[in-house]
């Protein structure tokens, strides 16, 4: 017996302006600039003008650091940060731990990257983009791959990766 799934079409976001993408730029760099003063989770911001590519490096409790790549496409601003290596031992574990975690993700998804690596990834409309959803972006990044990331190398690398013990 098969079991066909419906699935609703995706709308896909419109192509963005000139000027959306210009505005959307402008308001990465200003969000940035602001978080980076705040002295708070953004310790870091390097951009690439040409690629319209912004790498954001937050300071995380479970992994010491989290990389946030932001990208301004035709569309979408597209982020993705890395969560883990491949797994080395009980890999099969590993990804079901990570697929079923998947379906609790709020805009954002788990997918498998070079060398399978697994990254959070997920987009938003250019003309969607705001300080608030520049907020939820790097938050939400920030706390799932903290989240995920103790549980999936115990399993993905046993015996070699030791949870951090929190102080304080």
């Amino acid at each position: 017996m098969t079991v066909a799934l419906a699935t609703a079409p995706v709308d896909p976001a419109p192509v963005a302006t000139v000027e959306e993408h210009r505005r959307c730029g402008e308001l990465i760099d200003a969000w940035a600039a602001a978080r980076l003063a705040e002295d708070g989770a953004l310790v870091a911001v390097d951009r690439q003008p040409d690629a319209a590519r912004w790498y954001l490096r937050l300071a995380g409790d479970e992994k010491d650091f989290v990389a946030v790549w932001l990208t301004l496409r035709q569309r979408t601003l597209h982020h993705e940060a890395q969560v883990m290596p491949a797994p080395e031992t009980n890999v099969q574990q590993t990804y079901e731990y990570l697929l079923r975690r998947n379906a609790e993700l709020h805009r954002a998804r788990l997918v498998l990257g070079t060398e399978d690596a697994v990254y959070l990834v997920g987009e938003v409309a250019v003309v969607d983009v705001t300080e608030d959803e520049l907020d939820r972006i790097l938050g939400s990044s920030l706390a799932y791959v903290d989240e995920l990331f103790p549980t999936a190398m115990t399993i993905g690398f046993a015996g070699r990766y030791r949870r951090r013990r929190r102080t304080g």
